[in-house]
């Protein structure tokens, strides 16, 4: 069964000063807007692709960005649930909003850059502490990006069946069968990338999977009660599109259980009507003579 989902795009950046207009402006209907009901973040060091793969999943296309300043959200509609995903600055100048971000999160995505050892150590060395903020279940990811520079089933873009991510979409339309996502795979190597220059893989597999039992250990969480490393690594590739919506996916089917959680919360507990209170707190003005 497909998930019909909208996706809206909301800048968290300080807006501009605009030039005075003449006439008067209309402020949007705060009432209007679609509410969250759970928050994913994105974080990793600059230059490993984290704007670029979440315009990969909204947009369906690459794109060269620049650096994030401060950051940005897109509200996903995910059936009747409304999801934001975070897209944080990598830049040491904008690390203390981080933590802001992280605040309440129910899924981290740490992302790193296949072809640079450093950015995964500094997932351990800078960014793990900001998640101290997210929810005590949070989920976390370990994404190594930009694989396609190092393997050749990632440079075309392709499933595990062989076939492109279009062509095998759209045989599951004319078919009917269901998209399931594929658990976290991992592309056989290749030593030249689509340029045609060599680039060397710095950060394996294995890697990623020690990087993500430290951080159940960090999080005193049991690994017997955790998910999986298996099903929580994954290698992807912004410029293709390799393996990115499966990550998406399975996220955001795996926070499902807190967002009905925290709806049944909202529903159980007593809530106050804040306009009734501030009318009835007003007594009517006398005249004075």
């Amino acid at each position: 069964m497909k998930v019909k989902y909208s996706i809206e795009c909301v800048s968290a950046r300080p807006p501009r000063r605009a030039a005075k207009r003449r006439g008067s402006r209309t402020m949007p209907d705060l009432s209007k807007m679609k509410k969250p009901d759970v928050k994913v973040v994105i974080l990793g060091d600059m230059n490993v692709g984290k704007t670029s793969l979440l315009h990969r999943y909204t947009e369906k296309k690459f794109k060269d960005t620049i650096s994030t300043v401060g950051g940005a959200f897109f509200l996903k509609q995910w059936g009747p649930y409304n999801i934001s995903i975070w897209d944080t600055a990598g830049r040491e100048q904008f690390h203390g909003l981080g933590s802001m971000y992280c605040r309440g999160a129910a899924a981290v995505i740490l992302t790193y850059d296949v072809t640079n050892w450093q950015s995964l150590a500094e997932l351990e060395e800078r960014f793990l502490s900001l998640t101290d903020t997210a929810n005590h279940d949070c989920i976390y990811a370990i994404v190594g990006n930009k694989a396609d520079l190092t393997d050749l089933q990632a440079q075309l873009g392709a499933t595990q069946d062989g076939l492109t991510e279009d062509q095998g979409e759209g045989d599951r339309e004319r078919t009917g069968e269901p998209r399931v996502p594929s658990a976290c795979p991992t592309p056989p190597a290749s030593p030249v990338s689509l340029s045609g220059v060599s680039v060397n893989k710095q950060v394996s597999r294995e890697d990623a999977v020690a990087l993500y039992w430290r951080i159940l250990r960090y999080k005193g969480m049991e690994e017997t009660n955790s998910l999986p490393a298996d099903k929580m690594c994954f290698e992807t590739s912004a410029k293709t599109g390799y393996n990115v919506d499966p990550l998406f996916e399975t996220l955001f089917d795996m926070v499902l259980p807190s967002i009905i959680r925290k709806r049944t919360e909202r529903e159980g507990s007593p809530t106050v009507d804040l306009d009734e209170c501030s009318g009835a707190g007003k007594r009517p003005r006398t005249a004075c003579c």
